[in-house]
């Protein structure tokens, strides 16, 4: 639908100022997040105690698809032999793997001379972002050219975050609704091509959400205005 595309997301090295548009939007994402708690035994006691140590980072995993092959005037700068998946998009991502010597250490400590892998950031839109390190990278080539050149790729990539809570992308509030319905809570930016995103995890099925709701200018959304999200068909 014309004027309904969804923002490409991107990976920013902060150090650097380098990034990587993804040449897919993730279909999904995941976060984790786990804390430290000590058991302390006590006597007579049918339950021991615990004691609260702190907080582990949270964590966003994610699959990227790449491919150069089904799009050739994009995977080539002649427009015919698609690039090496590679060289065009992946590679750049596993250099914010690699340690520079000259990055100081995160906790500001003088002593540290080892250098350390960038700081990254994953951005989607105007206000999801997530400050972390790249932690774990897993590529998966799946077509090749006839000389073995890699064409098409999936990553699955491993963020940890960096900055404290305040910092994680926030989270649109939904509520029940009668028969399994869900209500969305419009935040500035949100389209209805981003919201059956996801919702439904197809920007396509907008539609429905517009029939639900009566829209009539399904491009003008009111920051706070209550959505009913229809289950989908």
């Amino acid at each position: 639908m014309a004027g309904m595309s969804l923002t490409t997301a991107i990976i920013r090295d902060d150090d650097h100022g380098n990034k990587v548009e993804c040449m897919f939007n993730p279909k999904e994402y995941t976060f984790s997040k786990q804390n430290t708690w000590t058991s302390k035994e006590r006597k007579g006691s049918n339950l021991a105690r615990f004691d609260f140590g702190s907080g582990k980072p949270a964590t966003l995993q994610m699959q990227l698809f790449f491919d150069t092959y089904s799009n050739i005037k994009n995977g080539s700068e002649d427009g015919g032999t698609p690039k090496d998946v590679r060289k065009a998009f992946t590679e750049a991502i596993w250099d914010m793997m690699k340690v520079d010597t000259h990055l100081p250490d995160l906790g500001g400590s003088a002593k540290h001379k080892k250098g350390r892998p960038p700081i990254v950031i994953f951005q989607w839109g105007s206000t999801w972002t997530f400050k972390a390190v790249i932690t774990s990278i897993k590529e998966h080539f799946t077509l090749f050219l006839s000389d073995g050149t890699p064409v098409r790729s999936t990553l699955d990539v491993t963020f940890q975050q960096v900055q404290d809570k305040q910092d994680l992308p926030p989270t649109n509030p939904t509520s029940g609704g009668v028969g399994g319905e869900r209500v969305w809570t419009v935040s500035e930016g949100d389209t209805l091509a981003w919201i059956a995103y996801k919702e439904y995890g197809d920007p396509s099925l907008w539609r429905s959400i517009a029939d639900a709701n009566k829209l009539t200018r399904v491009r003008q959304l009111i920051p706070g205005m209550m959505l009913e999200i229809p289950n989908a068909r």
